[in-house]
């Protein structure tokens, strides 16, 4: 795998997958330690001229105007990073790590921080070597994910707790494995290491792409549904989406016909009903408002992922620090939470659309798909579970921007819950993703039942790999352990995904 070049200005969540999921390798563009050398430089006159600046000559938060002895700047580094490392709860997984870790690279490698070049260049090295920091899952509120990121800093001054190849191990010995030495902090390094919102970027980078993916799969079961459903297109048509340019939708109707292209639904014409339910008729309109929250979100995290979050930041051109807002991050949560919701309201129509599919006076089809009849319980179980799964996902859609919350007493007295925003993504991505296992599952037994003379393209492929998975429903069986299959050979395969996009319109 090619590695990924951090500049600190064009990093993308296509890399952030690359390093955190794939362990692509990480070097750093010919620039960036050169300007990195040159703030240093001002960091170490503010320091020998001995200029009040906060965290740096100064203590932080509610003791910023306590001058600190020249003599203890050092130490007071390594205290900054001993002292903030006080998160809780299960390790974050391996990927979020190292998205967290690469999103601070990136975001020290654009400069700014006045952090010493080797810090960098450590950091770096313990993505290559892949020795991982453990970081508790809860600490940060937002206000740069300090608690947490002090973690990582434990790592890089030989001490904390670190992965490496399944084995966890102290900090130091973990260095040593990989033949790396422990870094010396001078000056602000430590609060430098504990700075910004890289945990709540990198996990954002992460969430952002595989929901951009899971959009794609909800447009393809969709359309299979609708094959299943002899759904009528007539609401897709450009004209009907012209009336009404809400954000997103004409791209998401564009997306259906595409993959519908090639099948009779294609014409209005060949449609079973009039007029179908809204969570049919309307889809478009739903997927569209996710699209829309996507390029919301997408807004508010790339000057995140490609930015300087520190404070203070250190201008090298003319040797001035000056105190800095950039670690408050309200756009970025606010653009979490709207996804949150994008998402929970994709969730609802799709059991909806599954519901309506068993439901014989709607469909036209036998009842809960059984071919057998009233004495077979066909699908009608899953209804459950997906509404089951439609509840949690309601629950983590939430929003969490708007909870009241402090910091240091009368300094830091606002917070975003960013991370935590990007945190329960993830969980609500893998709930939304079972939850279209499940309406595909039902989906390709309705097509299997209504038997078109022809499928759309998109439908026909996404099918086609449904039964390679698992067989048409006869008689009862245990449908969970179907829906788990096409949950990970369909609906998480790279290779179903990236046909789907190709068919989409997208890229491949």
């Amino acid at each position: 795998m090619t590695g990924v070049v951090i500049d600190g200005r064009t990093l993308s969540y296509d890399d952030v997958v690359a390093v955190a999921h794939h362990g692509a390798r990480v070097e750093l563009a010919e620039e960036v330690l050169p300007r990195l050398a040159r703030e240093r430089a001002a960091v170490d006159d503010v320091v020998d001229r001995q200029v009040p600046t906060y965290g740096l000559t100064t203590g932080l938060g509610t003791r910023s105007s306590y001058a600190l002895p020249r003599d203890e700047l050092e130490a007071f580094s390594v205290r900054t990073v001993r002292g903030r490392a006080g998160a809780v709860g299960d390790p974050l997984p391996v990927p979020v790590v190292r998205a967290a870790v690469l999103a601070r690279v990136n975001g020290l490698a654009g400069g700014g921080s006045g952090v010493r070049p080797e810090i960098l260049t450590l950091l770096v090295a313990l993505l290559n070597a892949r020795v991982h920091p453990v970081i508790p899952e809860v600490g940060s509120i937002g206000a740069a994910d300090l608690v947490q990121m002090a973690h990582v800093g434990l790592v890089v001054i030989g001490e904390g707790v670190a992965e490496l190849a399944g084995e966890v191990l102290d900090g130091a010995s973990a260095l040593r494995r990989v033949g790396l030495a422990p870094a010396a902090l001078g000056p602000k390094d430590g609060l430098v290491l504990c700075s910004a919102s890289p945990l709540a970027a990198g996990q954002g980078a992460l969430a952002l792409h595989e929901a951009a993916t899971v959009l794609t799969l909800a447009q393809a079961v969709t359309a299979l549904t609708y094959e299943g459903f002899r759904a009528n297109t007539s609401p897709l048509d450009a004209r009907v989406m012209g009336l009404r340019p809400a954000p997103g939708q004409s791209r998401a109707a564009g997306e259906l016909l595409s993959l519908l292209e090639g099948g009779e639904l294609g014409d209005p014409r060949n449609a079973r009903r009039i007029q179908d339910p809204v969570s049919l008729r309307c889809s478009a309109q739903v997927h569209g408002a996710l699209h829309s929250a996507l390029d919301f979100a997408d807004a508010a995290l790339r000057p995140e992922l490609n930015g300087c979050g520190d404070n203070p930041v250190v201008l090298a051109g003319t040797g001035e620090i000056l105190s800095s807002g950039n670690f408050h991050t309200p756009a970025l949560a606010l653009a979490f939470d709207t996804l949150a919701l994008a998402l929970a309201q994709t969730a609802a129509i799709s059991a909806e659309r599954m519901r309506r599919l068993l439901d014989p006076a709607v469909s036209g089809l036998p009842a809960n798909l059984s071919p057998y009849g009233p004495e077979r319980s066909g699908f009608a179980p899953l209804a459950k579970t997906a509404q089951a799964l439609v509840a949690e996902i309601r629950m983590l859609s939430a929003p969490v921007s708007t909870d009241p919350r402090h910091g240091a007493h009368a300094v830091e007295d606002d917070s975003t819950n960013a991370a935590l925003g990007a945190r329960r993504l993830a969980t609500i991505l893998v709930r939304l993703r079972q939850l279209l296992a499940v309406e595909s599952v039902v989906a390709a037994q309705a097509v299997d039942l209504a038997a078109p003379p022809v499928l759309g393209r998109g439908p026909e492929f996404l099918h086609g790999a449904i039964r390679r998975v698992v067989s048409r429903l006869d008689d009862d069986r245990a449908c969970g352990a179907d829906v788990e299959a096409v949950d990970r050979g369909i609906m998480g395969s790279d290779e179903v995904r990236g046909t789907l996009s190709a068919l989409a319109g997208g890229s491949a």
